[in-house]
């Protein structure tokens, strides 16, 4: 059999498709013999325009709609034309919804103009080479591409059974698919290494269709069938993925130069922080919430074959987190080994001293830690489970060791309040020399969150995103089962308080690049802080040896005055609440400690750091590969 495995616009150029890889390696497992052939839309998409528009529209051009448009509908709104046959589909939606929200366009309405004429060429190529089946891997923006080109494919060879996977299938949004566009013949909802290779045993005539996990398919009467998803893989029997047909792709492509390729690798799945709590605002692992993850022995194996392979040292972790026994088993390891890696992972943000050195020998250079807010009470509305001050922490120890923070502040949740933001904004300007985050964002409804599951935590007014209106041309009702994104009241603060918030970290984000605030000891070894923030004056400020700066030494870990004392006094300094509160006041008034919640931590980094551009590649605060979590 020939299986024709497609990754349509508008997956990034610069990352093999996981699902593909995986795939493409899985295939053996099926009980006949069979060719993968792997099209790679995406990089076809980008050439085309290239070539067509004679380089005014660059691969570029292509990643700011891959990134930005997300979160609009735009990437999908570039293919109804070839979806629906109809040129400049609600074009006039289109460019309100993008007004409304403050959104360039960029070029998307000039790639809507070649999308009907490429879907139609590259339909033709693909069905050139005769397959017996196509698949679809389809996540965030792939999904209206991926239908424009099944219904040129069933036009021209309507015997071709077209499959649809990937996270727009998950339940139930693959039966809405399957249900909703005639073309796709089947849908298969959840992890599909098991379900992939059941079904094309079920298309070699050896199971029948009731029998492949999670899959929506028509009975001859046109009814959709969804059978039972399939129980979570263990990580351990997930083959490595294999990326030969990308780079081979990659290396002939007109658009290589523009292109810096990065690995993607999946260690684990699941969250085992949202196994108990999860996340309210958090729609991941909506079917799959089980953590699990590989042995040590095969990531490291893995890496070290993918690595070697393609050589290539920048590699993304697409787990929602990292597994904390990594930090005793894998890291070492990997740290041990000098693989010189520049590693992006998401994690958890309570780690400690020792963790974050740990990440930065073996390679975790960049992380997204789920930060989201530097409130404590807001922290305990979205079910966090860390303090403010950890948080703050947390950047303060990846300055001194040099590790990239990824992360957006959250905000806009049930019960919030202004006072829960004022006291905390107020102290911005005394995080000048952390890494700010990339932005403000009020948060979405998505699916599968605890918000969207339960109505009474604050959100029981919804309907699908208003991006969906010019996206889709399906009643709500079938919306309501397809989409992820739903629009709902606005909770929380109200917008002049957003307004400061956002105002802040802007300014925060403009001083960051010169600003240091770092602790040295002097010849006598006295501490002294140097201070050179933007905005506060350049200054040396010595601390009194003994009891002040075992003080500010202690306060390296968040803690209230009360545990300060009990630690000073364990220390031999036997100092009154009152002598320790004048000094918190005194460095607070400096900036010099962040306090929440009556927990003080101290700001001033152990030596200088590198100043990296914290956001050159930054995620929106649901990352391209994944929503985020953490």
């Amino acid at each position: 059999m020939r299986i024709a495995l497609v990754s349509m616009p508008w997956h990034l150029l610069a990352t093999p498709s996981l699902p593909l890889g995986i795939l493409q390696a899985q295939t053996g497992r099926c009980r006949g013999q069979h060719e993968v052939r792997l099209h790679f839309v995406n990089l076809r998409w980008a050439e085309y325009l290239y070539e067509v528009t004679r380089g005014a529209i660059t691969p570029h051009d292509y990643e700011y709609v891959a990134n930005i448009g997300v979160w609009h509908g735009m990437g999908d709104w570039v293919f109804t034309s070839a979806l629906y046959g109809t040129p400049h589909w609600r074009r006039e939606r289109f460019r309100t919804h993008l007004a409304e929200n403050g959104i360039d366009p960029g070029k998307s309405e000039a790639m809507a103009e070649h999308a009907a004429d490429f879907v139609a060429t590259l339909a033709r190529e693909i069905v050139a080479t005769e397959p017996d089946v196509i698949g679809f891997s389809s996540t965030f923006q792939q999904n209206v591409p991926s239908l424009a080109m099944a219904r040129v494919v069933k036009e021209l060879a309507p015997d071709i059974p077209v499959l649809f996977g990937g996270g727009n299938c998950d339940a139930p949004m693959g039966a809405a698919l399957q249900r909703n566009f005639p073309f796709v013949d089947y849908v298969i909802s959840g992890e599909a290494e098991r379900s992939y290779v059941e079904f094309i045993d079920h298309l070699d005539g050896v199971l029948p269709a009731e029998e492949v996990s999670g899959l929506s398919w028509s009975t001859k009467d046109g009814d959709t069938v969804t059978n039972p998803p399939g129980a979570p893989q263990p990580m351990d029997e997930v083959p490595c993925p294999d990326y030969d047909s990308y780079f081979s792709t990659l290396g002939k492509s007109p658009v290589t130069s523009f292109v810096k390729p990065t690995l993607l690798y999946e260690a684990a799945r699941g969250c085992w922080w949202g196994e108990k709590h999860t996340c309210t605002f958090c729609g991941l692992n909506g079917l799959t919430m089980k953590f699990r993850a590989r042995s040590p022995e095969h990531v490291r194996r893995h890496l070290q074959e993918l690595v070697e392979r393609h050589r290539i040292l920048d590699i993304v972790a697409v787990d929602n987190i990292l597994d904390m026994a990594y930090l005793r088993t894998l890291l070492p390891e990997l740290a041990a080994a000098d693989m010189d890696l520049n590693f992006y992972y998401e994690v958890k943000s309570n780690l400690g001293e020792a963790d974050i050195a740990m990440l930065r020998s073996a390679g975790l250079v960049h992380i997204q830690p789920g930060i989201e807010n530097l409130s404590s009470d807001v922290l305990k509305i979205m079910n966090k489970g860390v303090h403010a001050t950890q948080n703050v922490r947390l950047l303060r120890m990846c300055e001194e060791h040099d590790v990239t923070v990824d992360w957006n502040y959250l905000y806009g949740f049930p019960g919030e309040r202004e006072d829960h933001y004022t006291p905390v904004v107020d102290q911005f300007p005394a995080l000048v020399h952390l890494q700010p985050p990339a932005g403000a964002v009020r948060i979405l409804l998505e699916r599968y969150s605890p918000y969207f599951q339960r109505p009474e935590l604050g959100f029981p007014r919804r309907r699908p995103a208003s991006l969906y209106d010019h996206v889709y041309d399906l009643p709500e009702a079938e919306l309501h089962d397809l989409v992820y994104q739903f629009d709902t009241p606005a909770a929380g603060i109200e917008e002049a308080a957003a307004t400061r918030l956002r105002t802040a970290i802007e300014t925060w984000r403009d001083h960051y690049a010169a600003s240091s605030l770092v602790l040295r000891h002097d010849d006598q070894d006295a501490p002294i802080i140097v201070d050179r923030r933007v905005g506060w004056p350049a200054r040396e400020i010595r601390l009194e040896p003994g009891a002040p700066a075992a003080v500010y030494e202690a306060l390296r870990t968040p803690r209230n005055p009360r545990a300060l004392r009990q630690r000073l006094a364990a220390e031999g300094h036997d100092r009154e609440a009152a002598e320790i509160g004048s000094w918190l006041r005194a460095w607070k008034d400096q900036g010099l400690v962040f306090e929440e919640a009556d927990r003080f931590v101290a700001l001033a980094t152990n030596r200088p750091s590198i100043k990296r551009d914290a956001h050159a590649g930054a995620m929106p605060y649901a990352s391209e590969h994944v929503p985020a979590g953490g």
